[in-house]
């Protein structure tokens, strides 16, 4: 989903075609003083894969443009005098920290890139051919047919942004998440007199130093444009951001000291995050009860009474974001906090059992093929066949070369395929079916 007028995007659905292998080359050796030439095609080079790299330096999806195809080059054919196609280069598209990759309805994740140095190959180029130098044998000395390059891989994903923040700053519109963000770090959002003046999330890097901390306790924190009641059926704009919150060790949930019902308040914002997902009601908060420039002691002190009952669990800080009075304590119990969590997350990852290292074997395609389907006409019959490596061959032949079609029949023969069809009733005239090119069934 992207803003237009803040130029901030957190989703987009892009297609990505990975480059095409380079064709092998079918050419002969003919110089003078050399009577007896040769094969000397050479093979094509691969195509280029789609890569996404992580750019911490990013913090939007808005350069990268919803609906459009991204394509990578295809590799160079393969030429005479044995010379082999270039490899084309790859296409990296840059995403910032916390982008994860979904197949194109977004029933299955296929990256989480949340580091600096993380990437992922998204679409594979496709190989090269061979030339027609690699087929010769000793009973096939002068082969005239070369591989035609591999197609790329070609898919549509949905790449989502989840911000990375130590820190989620939550509450209802006007509770002052801004102004917070504005005077702990060095966030520049738009603060004014009204509700959802906020229409995007802010990041900010909160130094510790300027609070007499060290640079080491220095965290980042984002502060979530206004949560109403109802967001997480989709009123409001807080539904669009709260999958921004499932990545923050740490919630602050700032309540209005200026506004009557404290609890409803509290129980309001508790409610939409967990009707949206259980696991952010779990969450770690920190309630805070800003805007106390504008009370006095008493009513303080009876409002962080309130909140000090309905969560007992939680710590409770009265603070003007204002007048930054009650701040320091608070910051320096974010980062005890946020050293507890980081100790906590350490000791689980040590738990976890190291996974097994595959054993990495030759590649070797037990279903060579199955017989999808079989098609009856009035004079023959169809057979519709699938099998990745059967399909991979078909489309790397030129089956109008008489040789590239004796290849797809040797691969029948030797694989079983053509034994397969004649259980099946397969007769001359008959006609096997791979992808979209039709070959006729021979004994």
């Amino acid at each position: 989903m992207c803003y237009i007028a803040t130029m901030f995007c957190d989703e987009v659905k892009i297609k990505v075609l990975a480059g095409k292998g380079g064709d092998g080359c079918a050419s002969f050796r003919r110089e003078k003083f050399v009577p007896r030439g040769g094969p000397d095609g050479g093979d094509g080079g691969k195509g280029g894969n789609i890569i996404l790299k992580v750019n911490p330096n990013l913090n939007t999806l808005s350069h990268i443009t919803s609906g459009k195809t991204y394509k990578a080059d295809e590799g160079v054919p393969g030429k005479s005098k044995n010379r082999h196609g270039k490899n084309a280069e790859n296409l990296i598209l840059e995403v910032p920290p916390g982008t994860v990759v979904f197949n194109e309805d977004k029933s299955q994740m296929l990256a989480d890139l949340e580091k600096d140095e993380d990437n992922f190959t998204v679409a594979k180029g496709g190989i090269g051919g061979m030339g027609n130098a690699r087929f010769v044998s000793s009973t096939h000395q002068a082969p005239r047919f070369a591989e035609n390059g591999e197609p790329g891989e070609s898919k549509e994903i949905l790449l989502e942004l989840k911000l990375v923040a130590d820190i989620g700053i939550i509450g209802l519109p006007s509770a002052g998440k801004s102004t917070l963000i504005s005077v702990i770090s060095n966030a520049k959002p738009k603060i004014a007199a009204y509700h959802f003046t906020t229409l995007i999330p802010n990041l900010g890097v909160v130094d510790m130093r300027k609070f007499g901390g060290s640079p080491n306790d220095s965290f980042i924190a984002a502060d979530i444009p206004g949560l109403i009641e109802g967001a997480s059926k989709g009123k409001g704009l807080g539904h669009q951001f709260l999958k921004h919150i499932s990545r923050t060790k740490l919630l602050v949930h700032l309540i209005d000291g200026t506004l009557e019902d404290t609890e409803q308040n509290y129980k309001t914002i508790n409610k939409e995050l967990k009707e949206f997902d259980k696991t952010l009601a779990k969450k770690n908060q920190i309630v805070v009860l800003n805007k106390i420039d504008m009370l006095d002691e008493k009513e303080t002190k009876e409002k962080l009474k309130i909140l000090k009952k309905i969560a007992p669990k939680s710590q409770t800080f009265a603070i003007s974001a204002i007048t930054k009075e009650g701040l320091k304590p608070l910051l320096f119990a974010l980062v005890e906090n946020l050293i507890e969590i980081k100790k906590e997350e350490a000791k689980q990852r040590k738990k976890r059992p190291t996974a097994e290292i595959p054993v990495l074997q030759p590649h070797i395609d037990k279903e060579q093929f199955e017989i999808e389907k079989v098609i009856r006409k009035k004079d023959y019959k169809i057979f519709r066949i699938r099998g990745k490596r059967i399909e991979k061959l078909i489309k790397m032949t030129d089956i109008n070369n008489i040789e590239g079609l004796e290849r797809v029949y040797h691969f029948m023969e030797k694989s079983g395929l053509k034994r397969a069809v004649e259980k099946q009733g397969a007769q001359f005239g008959d006609q096997i079916k791979i992808l979209d090119k039709k070959i006729p069934y021979r004994k």
